[in-house]
């Protein structure tokens, strides 16, 4: 039988070696990747901020471009009525100042350098526009006269440049036997379609241009009105067409 061997003690065994004291050096932590779960809450936060950023670009384009009004009061009847809403185009009448081209050589915006990008406001249009009485108000009329014409009320019936006009889309007796108004540079003479009912340019005067927002373009409500905006063309009673088609 051969029993266990006793462990080795140098100090009584010089000849045996003790076992070295060295230590390995550590091994350097390994950076575990993130978990998946953290990337995509990180990826999903990415792009709720990126859709929210676009559709606030595309918000504030569209409001830049439209406006829905609502029609309050019988001024305008029986084209639009007391409720409606519409929406209006702030771009119909939009300008551009060639003036800031002056800078390139052989170019030459010329004395008047602001130009309409898409047409000019027309005879028969329907606008809405800052009230000159009450700047917090806005008024929906209708074009009757552009710069240049003059106005003269005589019997009911609306006379520009001396020539009566043939207007199917009033309601009412155009009152207020006065009148003339010469419409200057950038001013229009406005009008409602209820000529017994409507606080227009007949108390106020031709309002300006900076004044209007835009033009009538669609109605959307109530559904029984769907549809384009009442902008008709000014005729002269006489059968001469004193403007363009409107919408």
């Amino acid at each position: 039988m051969q029993w266990p061997r006793p462990p080795v003690d140098p100090e009584f065994e010089p000849w045996a070696e003790a076992e070295p004291l060295f230590e390995p050096p550590p091994t350097p932590p390994i950076e575990a990747p993130p978990p998946r779960r953290r990337r995509r809450y990180l990826t999903i936060f990415r792009e709720v901020v990126e859709t929210l950023l676009l559709a606030l670009l595309i918000f504030l384009a569209v409001r830049a471009t439209v406006q829905n009004f609502k029609v309050e009061g019988r001024s305008m009847q029986p084209s639009l009525e007391n409720g409606q809403y519409i929406i209006v185009n702030k771009l119909a009448y939009a300008q551009f100042d060639m003036g800031l081209f002056d800078f390139l050589p052989f170019f030459d915006a010329g004395e008047d350098s602001t130009h309409h990008l898409f047409g000019n406001p027309e005879r028969g249009d329907v606008v809405v526009f800052e009230s000159p009485k009450y700047p917090e108000r806005d008024f929906i009329k209708r074009i009757i006269a552009v710069p240049g014409d003059r106005v003269e009320i005589r019997s009911g019936t609306v006379y520009i440049n001396d020539e009566p006009i043939d207007e199917p889309y009033t309601q009412g007796a155009t009152t207020c036997p006065c009148g003339p108004w010469e419409v200057e540079d950038d001013h229009y003479f406005v009008l409602g379609d209820h000529r017994s009912n409507s606080s227009d340019s007949r108390q106020f005067g031709p309002i300006a241009e900076e004044s209007i927002i835009g033009k009538a373009w669609f109605s959307y409500w109530p559904l029984s009105d769907v549809g384009m905006a009442p902008n008709h063309s000014v005729s002269f009673a006489s059968g001469d067409s004193g403007a363009q088609d409107g919408e």
